[in-house]
């Protein structure tokens, strides 16, 4: 069975109930291919109103956190019971933001993969190297030290309910972009890592690319052997730009 075509909008802390109108509109509209997704991943307090505005049976509902806890005093925490009432089918965890501002480890960041799946939703588990480590040549090690902790934590075979997001830390938001090539050599090397553990679950996952993806380098991005998508950030703030992303985006061969 091929791979689904992931298309993912993360607002970060961004939007506000107009964009959240424009946007489902515009989204309610586009012609998708069959194997294509699109998640829109807006502020928690708009997930509500994104809920109750999309129609479109394969535009779906992303988050972009949540706690590791089930419930109790965490104050400022969301638990993926409050995530689940309003019909979210996928969570962002472990972005860089999160990684580096928040000092989210790569083992708390397994756990909250493992309460994602927990409850029956899609981890969107981000991964990616700082522009030093890849000056270094130490992007292999650093993707590797980030997903190691997850295959501890849940197993191999729980990676074929998971969607893997390589963003390099230094191509997000700064408007460089890993070329085509560089992009497709660090996802193959994600895959052969899984395969290490199970080949089978391997060639099942989902890997999409982020950092200053647009709709003037997606299709290429997104045309390479082992790239099945994307992570957007500045992108899916612009109605029209993303609208046109989703509908060029074609599903896996």
């Amino acid at each position: 069975m091929n791979r689904r075509t992931i298309v993912a909008a993360n607002w970060k802390m961004n939007g506000d109930l107009a964009l959240v109108e424009k946007m489902s509109a515009s989204l309610n509209q586009v012609q998708l291919d069959d194997n294509v997704d699109v998640v829109v991943c807006p502020s928690f307090p708009y997930l509500s109103a994104m809920a109750n505005k999309l129609t479109h049976k394969n535009i779906l509902l992303g988050a972009q956190n949540v706690s590791e806890q089930i419930s109790g005093a965490f104050t400022g925490e969301i638990s993926m019971t409050m995530l689940k009432e309003f019909s979210v089918n996928y969570v962002i965890v472990g972005h860089s933001e999160r990684r580096n501002l928040y000092k989210e480890s790569s083992v708390l960041i397994a756990r909250k993969v493992k309460t994602v799946l927990n409850a029956g939703l899609t981890p969107i588990l981000c991964i990616g190297e700082s522009a030093e480590e890849r000056t270094a040549e130490h992007t292999e090690v650093v993707l590797a030290a980030q997903l190691q902790p997850v295959i501890d934590e849940i197993g191999i075979e729980k990676f074929s309910e998971i969607v893997i997001a390589y963003e390099p830390v230094w191509a997000i938001g700064t408007g460089k972009t890993a070329s085509p090539e560089m992009a497709q050599a660090t996802h193959h090397f994600i895959r052969q890592f899984l395969a290490s553990n199970n080949a089978e679950i391997a060639h099942k996952v989902p890997l999409l690319y982020g950092g200053s993806v647009n709709a003037g380098n997606c299709e290429t991005l997104f045309a390479q052997t082992d790239i099945d998508g994307g992570l957007l950030g500045g992108a899916s703030l612009k109605v029209e730009e993303f609208t046109q992303i989703c509908s060029t985006t074609k599903g896996s061969i």
